[in-house]
C-alpha cells in the first residue's frame, strides 16, 4: 500500500503543462518529487519556485525516447524505497494529413507517446512494486476520437489507451493501481509544440480560452482522481461529452468529424 503522507511522486514531461501544475498540486500537499523533462532551464526555473515554498524537489533533465533514463533518475533518487506515484506525462503532438506527413513523423510520435510511456513503465517498475504504488498515464480524448489531420496522436493516443487497459489487469495483481487520465482542451504548450517536438514560444494557442480548461484546476482533478484510485478520469466537460458520445453514438460522431475535416490553421507549422 503506497504512502498517503508525503507521497514519492515521479513526473515526466514536467517543465510545463499538466506536469508542471501536478508539481505544483504536490508540491502544495507535501510530496517528494522527483520531476524530469527535457528542458532544463524550465525545470529548473519550475524547482527553484516550488523549492521556495518548502517543497522536497529533485530534478533530472531527461529524455524518455531514451533507454535508461527514467531508471538512472530513479537510482539516483529513491534507492529501494519505492515510488507511490509514477506519472507518465511526457508526450506532444505531430499534425497534418497524410499526405504531409512521413513515416518518419509518425515513427517520432510513436517514439516519445507510446515507447517513452512504455519505458517510463518498465524503468520504473520495481520502485512501483517497492511501494505498491499507482501508475498514471497521460492519454487524451484523442485516444477515443481520431479527428482528421491528427491520425498521428490519435493513433499513439489510442495505444495509450490500450497499454492502460491491458496494465490494469496485469499489475493490479501486484497491488499497482492505474489510472488512465484522458484529457480534452488543457492550458499547456502542446500546441506550441511543432511535429518535431520543438516547443515556439512566441506562437499563440488556437484554441480558444473559455474551451480551455486551466492547468492547476485540470491537476486538481487528475490528483483527486489519483487519489480516489480511479481507473480513469476524463478531463473536461467537452471531453466526457466526446467520449460518451464515442461509446454510445460511434456513427453519429463519424460522420460529425468528417464534415469538421482538418482545418491548417489549427497547430504551429515546423
Amino acid at each position: 500500500m503506497s504512502r498517503t503522507e508525503n507521497p514519492r511522486v515521479l513526473i515526466t514531461g514536467a517543465s510545463s503543462g499538466i506536469g508542471a501544475a501536478l508539481a505544483e498540486n504536490y508540491a502544495r500537499r507535501g510530496a517528494r518529487l522527483l520531476l524530469l523533462a527535457r528542458r532544463s532551464e524550465r525545470l529548473a526555473e519550475l524547482a527553484e519556485r516550488l523549492r521556495a515554498t518548502g517543497a522536497e524537489v529533485s530534478i533530472q533533465t531527461a529524455d524518455v525516447t531514451h533507454d535508461g533514463a527514467v531508471a538512472r533518475a530513479i537510482a539516483d533518487w529513491a534507492g529501494e524505497s519505492g515510488i507511490d506515484i509514477v506519472i507518465a506525462n511526457a508526450g506532444y503532438s505531430v499534425t497534418g494529413p497524410l499526405t504531409r506527413l512521413t513515416l518518419a513523423d509518425y515513427r517520432r510520435q510513436f517514439e516519445t507517446n507510446v515507447f517513452g510511456v512504455l519505458r517510463t513503465v518498465q524503468e520504473s517498475l520495481p520502485a512501483l512494486r517497492a511501494a505498491r504504488g499507482r501508475l498514471v498515464i497521460i492519454g487524451s480524448v484523442a485516444g477515443y476520437v481520431a479527428a482528421p489531420g491528427a491520425s498521428a496522436y490519435a493513433m499513439s493516443k489510442f495505444a495509450v489507451r490500450a497499454l492502460a487497459e491491458s496494465l490494469r489487469g496485469e499489475l493490479g495483481r501486484e497491488g499497482i493501481g492505474v489510472t488512465l487520465v484522458s484529457p480534452a482542451y488543457i492550458d499547456s504548450d502542446i500546441r506550441r509544440t511543432d511535429n518535431r517536438g520543438l516547443f515556439h514560444a512566441g506562437a499563440s494557442d488556437p484554441i480558444p480560452a473559455w474551451l480551455r480548461m486551466r492547468t492547476p484546476q485540470a491537476a486538481r482533478v487528475i490528483a483527486r482522481a489519483i487519489a480516489r484510485g480511479q481507473d480513469e478520469v476524463i478531463v473536461t466537460f467537452h471531453g466526457k461529452l466526446l467520449v460518451f458520445i464515442a461509446r454510445h453514438f460511434h456513427r453519429t460522431l463519424r460522420t460529425v468529424v468528417r464534415r469538421i475535416g482538418w482545418r491548417p490553421e489549427a497547430r504551429t507549422k515546423d
